[in-house]
């Protein structure tokens, strides 16, 4: 059987040279291009030196026509407004798209809009008749759409993921009153992207830890999105990032206010139930003492479920590595699922530690 052939259009970022470490390792995927707008006829080992000797192939201008040879897949792993105006003819030439931006993460263009308007960098869709026919790329929402039948995903945002599979199960049980769900999250500084900016310089970054976009994120217009096609009703979240100096991880501290009935541990096992089909999602109770060390370099999501019964509030503490899970391992996830594989394929195994 012929192997399935993977482009990867901004290929010297940390999405890119992180789903080029996956791919490599994966027994069905070869490698035929890579493609970015930056560091152009640099091979992909000197970018990035631990690939020496893996993955020497030069990095081509997107324009190249060698990156536009057909593949089976096309992974965009590149800002907002970069797939909007690529995908279609990729996917003209027969290859299934898989974006890491938010250009298809929604399927109207009045929610799309209103992610763009959030991000701070409003952009008119060049593409609003593919969003109709795109799916929301994390497989633990089990959307039926997602599947062999699927041409293009809009892979999660980071944040999201971490978000919806530490509250999805409350969702969809209706466990929590559809109020105000709190979601206060730190990421790591790997999160920002490659390009320097002068907040992320070390002198800068050591020791400090500080809260940003407090006017709005633009992963809420896809958690609540998402919390509203799980449960059936509406949630409000009230989001606060955080950066910390720290170079990958994320954690999601998540609460809500419990519906009438619910103990702790009938929501142990609501969740418990809810992810034991979920080969990437391990449930914890309050004595674990697990952190983001623990999922880091893994596509792993650890949750601590706890119930704080002198205020009834739902407590999920959601560890993720946004390098990985909330992103180009959950995109090598979408993948398999859109090729008909098993989705752990490249993917089922710890990180390091310490």
């Amino acid at each position: 059987m012929a192997k399935i052939r993977a482009k990867v259009v901004g290929a010297g970022g940390y999405g890119g040279v992180g789903l080029v470490e996956l791919l490599l390792g994966h027994p069905e995927v070869e490698i035929v291009a890579l493609a970015a707008a930056a560091d152009v006829g640099v091979a992909m080992s000197d970018l990035w030196p631990h690939l020496k000797g893996f993955c020497d192939q030069t990095i081509l201008s997107y324009d190249d026509p060698r990156a536009r040879e057909p593949a089976d897949v096309v992974f965009f792993a590149t800002p907002d407004g970069v797939g909007m105006r690529h995908a279609e003819e990729e996917m003209a030439r027969g290859a299934r798209i898989v974006d890491f931006s938010g250009d298809f993460r929604f399927q109207t263009i009045e929610r799309y809009e209103e992610y763009s308007r959030r991000a701070g960098k409003p952009l008119r869709h060049a593409s609003p008749h593919l969003l109709p026919g795109a799916v929301y790329g994390l497989p633990e929402l089990e959307d039926p759409r997602l599947g062999a039948d699927s041409r293009l995903v809009g892979n999660a945002g980071c944040f999201a993921v971490s978000v919806l599979l530490g509250l999805a199960p409350a969702a969809q049980r209706r466990m929590v009153r559809p109020g105000r769900l709190i979601a206060d999250c730190k990421t790591a500084i790997s999160g920002a992207g490659k390009k320097p900016q002068s907040g992320h310089h070390y002198p800068a970054r050591y020791e400090n830890m500080n809260a940003y976009r407090l006017g709005g994120h633009q992963h809420v217009c896809e958690i609540e999105d998402a919390l509203e096609r799980i449960g059936g009703r509406p949630h409000r979240v009230v989001f606060t990032a955080q950066a910390v100096p720290m170079c990958r991880g994320i954690l999601s501290c998540l609460y809500g206010e419990l519906e009438d009935g619910w103990t702790t541990e009938s929501v142990l096992d609501a969740y418990r139930d809810f992810h034991a089909r979920h080969p990437f999602v391990r449930v914890f109770d309050r004595s674990a003492a697990v952190g983001t060390a623990h999922v880091r370099g893994s596509n792993f999501c650890n949750l601590i479920v706890d119930v704080d019964e002198r205020t009834r509030t739902l407590r999920v503490i959601s560890h993720i590595d946004n390098l990985v899970k909330g992103q180009a391992g959950n995109a090598v996830q979408n993948m398999n699922l859109m090729f008909g594989l098993p989705q752990t394929t490249s993917l089922y195994r710890f990180g390091s530690n310490p």
